[in-house]
């Protein structure tokens, strides 16, 4: 079995904030993309156009209505990948070392020219965060984008996981959440930025900030300032065209 290093002082992970995320899936498809066509074997997929598809994703977006005690009902969009946890079950449990943790960075990582296909680190994994790839045979995961996030031919702004890059709502951040003064360590502790089943005693890198109760959003009407009218003194133009459609049959008088 393969055994964890000691926690790394470097731990990158993401903040996923709840409260501005619109679900509209841009990560999923950025990271099939870039994953498909760079790290590791590519992303299947099986009947893409039949009766059943389904592939392979290393980042997954959940809808889901969430009534709170108190006021109406939310729909929460729930991004979920590989958390990259300090006690990860899915890197111990591998017979072959296939599945490691960096020391350098605590990224939770596949070598897929050493995964058997045996499936036993998604069965440990709590949160569903393994894919076992139909055509490959190998287990596949979220990696961080580690093949991006260190490379010194892409521009500096493009030096972050794909995912986050891509989304148009910011609801992703990328960092050190080992560094107390880092943004998003900030973040969480501004937002109050929670673990993931902590329960299971994984202690996950990634955190997720919460979405904020509607009844403290003000009401407002998007369409109002479109909708005021845009002279009210009768003057200029306005005014020569409402005297205008007045004078026409049936107009107002």
């Amino acid at each position: 079995m393969t055994q964890l290093p000691p926690p790394s002082a470097k731990k990158l992970g993401l903040v996923i904030d709840l409260d501005t995320c619109v679900g509209c899936h841009a990560c999923v498809i950025s990271c099939k993309g870039w994953n498909t066509e760079n790290y590791g074997a590519p992303l299947s997929d099986q009947q893409a156009y039949g009766a059943n598809p389904s592939g392979t994703f290393l980042n997954r977006v959940h809808s889901y209505e969430v009534q709170p005690d108190q006021g109406a009902a939310q729909l929460i969009h729930f991004p979920k990948s590989c958390l990259h946890c300090e006690d990860a079950p899915c890197v111990t449990v591998c017979p072959t070392g296939a599945s490691y943790k960096r020391s350098e960075d605590g990224i939770v990582l596949v070598n897929e020219s050493d995964c058997i296909g045996c499936g036993l680190c998604a069965w440990a994994c709590p949160y569903g965060a393994r894919e076992l790839d139909a055509k490959e045979g190998v287990m596949k995961k979220c990696t961080l984008c580690v093949d991006r996030i260190y490379n010194e031919n892409l521009p500096e702004e493009d030096r972050q996981p794909a995912c986050v890059r891509t989304c148009p709502a910011g609801a992703r951040h990328f960092g050190d959440l080992g560094d107390a003064d880092s943004d998003v360590s900030k973040l969480v502790a501004e937002r109050g930025g929670f673990d993931l089943m902590p329960e299971q005693g994984t202690k996950p890198v990634n955190k997720y900030l919460p979405p904020r109760p509607k009844d403290e959003m003000p009401e407002f009407d998007v369409l109002a300032p479109y909708l005021e009218p845009i002279a009210s003194d009768g003057k200029g133009f306005v005014g020569w065209l409402d005297k205008a459609l007045s004078a026409l049959p049936g107009g107002s008088k």
